[in-house]
């Protein structure tokens, strides 16, 4: 760390580089503490990743548990993350994060916007494994009213538009399902209606629906609440390099509209600018596959902030199961020559009728997985066969009750998706596999043993919907097995799906109070880190929905109290 007699033109007691969940925790918790902070975003919005997220948080032992009569301790937690994790558990960090998880949704809902509801039912991605737990863990934000920010709606990062009904309205699975059959109940009518006179009303003064959810409630509640606590927030701002002075970060030097300015941070700055998924020379360090790798992340999201740390003595820490949080992604690419993302999460691999196939036109995984996993069977499945791209294969019936990536449920104008070579149709499954380059026998085989185990209601090769977590994200309306139906009505459809992430797990080694650590594991002093620049307590694996936010909130909270409790 070369020490330099530093000069800034302005001063802060905490300066956050990154305005994600992680970030804007830290900002708050500083800023509640007493502490002047000023959050320098490079990006034209507030919200990084966090606003176009599904706004999951996992945390264990949580107080929303007693609202749906359940409990959690320790004991079971860290069974679970034992079974997943293995030996690349950091106790102390998992500690920590257990310790003060509970006490930083305490402090968010006592001193900030950001409400939590409880999921009654959410099970953890592996719920076989010992401790892991069928609901309660993971929580969501409530929806949240745009339009209390006023003149800084337009400051929240908008959520990505391929997920917007309308052209603009927000939907969460409850909407989707109301709207699909609104005239099938008085309550789907009631409950459409409800949120179509809402999105209309709110079109004839805001560029979008003001009604959020999900990722963008939970970033338009913490922006709120950084608003009202009279946090500095300053977009388009660049941070190019950590400022030193007597043996310790003291400042962040920016620019902003080709201008350069030096920030003072007289307790610390806080690194949450969102990991690496944009950096093609990290990414090609880090990512299996990087040159057909598609990230859903935010393209500003370019390691900026690890890069700051390694300038000053910091590691990343190298010990991870894998490097990314990973989804199948499927990609459009339109006239002008720009490509659509579209992450298959939740809402049509898990769906009955549906099956994934390699190059060799067979099975390589269950494809009611989470998308994690799903992303790691390709990775598998490629070192012998070629998986990338992998292919969801599907029928008439299904594409119309539960649409198919891009292709959204009930929607029968399918063409544009066939032209722009998205969606791949054929009158048989023969002709759709020649249209795939796909052995025509091969794939008809495994479509003829996929509609025998819809049939009996049993996969025997890899198990579709036979864990809690696959039936949930099934259609329980379906018998005998959620997630099981027949691939059976002409016309038969495709899509390419490539390996992607919906961010990076690789990142800043840190210690228990979110410090960067150096070489010898000794704290940087005055720089902490958290977010997706902070790596993954959980090292790369994903064991359920939210544990990206969840200890992204948790330690940034973490270092936003430290900084507050440290000598000026």
């Amino acid at each position: 760390m070369a020490d330099r007699s530093e000069t800034f033109d302005e001063a802060y007691d905490v300066v956050v580089v990154g305005s994600g969940a992680g970030g804007m925790a830290a900002a708050l918790a500083a800023r509640k503490a007493g502490l002047d902070v000023i959050v320098v975003e490079k990006a034209a919005w507030i919200g990084g990743s966090t606003a176009i997220s599904g706004g999951a948080v996992w945390i264990p032992k949580n107080h929303h548990l007693a609202d749906v009569g359940l409990e959690d301790d320790d004991t079971q937690v860290l069974s679970y993350l034992r079974a997943i994790l293995g030996n690349r558990l950091r106790q102390d960090m998992i500690e920590a994060f257990l310790e003060n998880g509970p006490r930083m949704v305490s402090f968010m809902e006592r001193e900030t916007e950001v409400v939590f509801q409880a999921r009654a039912y959410s099970p953890d991605y592996q719920p076989d494994l010992p401790g892991a737990s069928l609901g309660g863990r993971t929580i969501d934000p409530a929806p949240f009213d745009g339009r209390t920010l006023g003149r800084n709606f337009g400051l929240l990062r908008p959520p990505l538009k391929e997920f917007l009904a309308f052209g603009g309205m927000m939907v969460n699975r409850k909407d989707i399902d109301a709207l699909l059959g609104i005239s099938s109940s008085v309550a789907n009518l009631r409950h459409g209606m409800e949120i179509l006179l809402r999105y209309f009303a709110d079109r004839v003064s805001y560029p979008r629906g003001t009604r959020l959810l999900m990722g963008n409630a939970l970033a338009g509640r913490l922006l709120k609440s950084a608003l009202d606590a009279r946090i500095v927030l300053r977009t388009e701002t660049s941070a190019k390099r950590l400022m030193i002075s007597e043996g310790r970060v003291a400042g962040v030097l920016v620019e902003h509209g080709g201008r350069t300015a030096s920030i003072g941070a007289r307790r610390g700055v806080v690194l949450a600018a969102g990991g690496f998924p944009a950096d093609d020379r990290m990414r090609a360090e880090f990512i299996p596959f990087a040159d057909r790798h598609k990230s859903m992340a935010p393209a500003a999201n370019t390691g900026d902030g690890i890069r700051l740390a390694l300038e000053v003595g910091g590691v990343i820490d190298e010990d991870n199961i894998g490097n990314a949080f990973w989804a199948p992604v499927s990609t459009l690419k339109r006239a002008d020559g720009t490509e659509i993302r579209f992450p298959h999460l939740i809402l049509d691999r898990q769906k009955p009728g549906l099956v994934a196939v390699n190059g060799a036109g067979r099975r390589f995984v269950n494809e009611a997985v989470s998308y994690h996993e799903f992303v790691e069977a390709m990775h598998r499945s490629h070192e012998t066969v070629p998986t990338i791209p992998a292919f969801l294969i599907c029928d008439r019936a299904f594409i119309r009750r539960y649409g198919l990536g891009l292709v959204r449920p009930g929607l029968r104008r399918l063409r544009p998706f066939i032209d722009a070579g998205y969606l791949i149709e054929a009158g048989s499954i023969q002709e759709l596999a020649r249209k795939l380059e796909i052995d025509p026998v091969t794939l008809s085989e495994t479509v003829r043993r996929m509609n025998d185990y819809a049939a009996s209601g049993h996969d025997p090769e890899f198990g579709k919907g036979s864990s809690a977590y696959n039936r949930y994200l099934g259609d329980p309306a379906h018998k005998p097995n959620p997630c099981l139906g027949p691939i059976a009505t002409a016309p038969f459809y495709a899509v390419r799906v490539w390996p992607g992430d919906i961010g990076t797990a690789a990142g800043l080694k840190v210690d228990a109070k979110a410090r960067v650590l150096d070489r010898g594991g000794e704290p940087v002093p005055g720089l902490f880190a958290c977010g997706n620049d902070m790596n993954s307590i959980m090292a790369g694996a994903y064991p359920g929905a939210g544990i990206t936010l969840g200890p992204a909130l948790t330690f940034g909270y973490i270092a936003g109290r430290e900084l507050a409790q440290s000598a000026a």
